[in-house]
């Protein structure tokens, strides 16, 4: 049986560019599911002189399709512009590898997915997001599916941890179904806000929880 991985894609998986976490980050995002088995966070520094990505880490849970698509990203969008690094593709990437299984494929398009999330964070952070829709119920609602539920790997709305979410006045509330000393309430109040106050028409993020 012929190995499905090619010696690019080993290679990136024994030796990852970029891994690890940048705490200052200008933008970031974390995009896929333990429960599926993939998932990756991408963290990028830019450079507002000209746009441009002057440094980008990701952090990788997952096969090594996953944290070789996680390397190649990386290595495609440093030194380019926020432009340019959002028109990069998954089938680049796959490229850039030698090609993936067909059941990896989804690798690629994760790690692209992830990067491009970075992107829009740091865009909507900085008022560059051309889309003004006001901010609705649909949309946090969208935004907490990408936030994970630490007890199931599911993201918190899949799991009815979101209990009610309202919005006035550039005020957005959002009750979540756990005591508040619970031991993943931080980590869970901290992703909920990243993911909400970027959001260009919201002023202010408030997390309560039910107990």
């Amino acid at each position: 049986m012929k190995f499905p991985y090619s010696e690019k894609v080993l290679e990136h998986f024994r030796n990852p560019r970029n891994v690890g976490k940048i705490d200052d980050a200008d933008g970031k995002a974390t995009v896929g599911s333990p429960a599926c088995g993939d998932m990756v966070a991408v963290y990028i520094k830019v450079d507002p002189k000209d746009s441009r990505i002057s440094d980008v880490k990701f952090e990788s849970y997952g096969c090594a399709s996953n944290i070789a698509t996680g390397s190649i990203i990386t290595e495609l969008a440093k030194g380019r512009t926020l432009e340019e690094a959002k028109s990069i593709t998954w089938t680049q990437a796959s490229d850039a590898l030698g090609g993936l299984p067909k059941i990896k494929a989804h690798c690629s398009v994760l790690a692209v997915d992830g990067l491009r999330s970075a992107i829009q964070n740091y865009e909507e952070k900085h008022g560059l997001v051309k889309d003004m829709t006001p901010t609705t119920v649909d949309v946090v609602r969208r935004r907490l599916g990408k936030v994970m539920n630490p007890l199931t790997g599911l993201d918190m709305v899949r799991t009815n941890l979101v209990k009610e979410i309202e919005i006035k006045d550039g005020e957005v509330k959002i009750v979540v179904d756990l005591p508040d000393n619970h031991q993943f309430a931080p980590n869970i109040k901290e992703e909920v806000i990243d993911k909400i106050e970027s959001l260009w028409d919201v002023k202010k993020v408030v997390v309560e929880f039910t107990e």
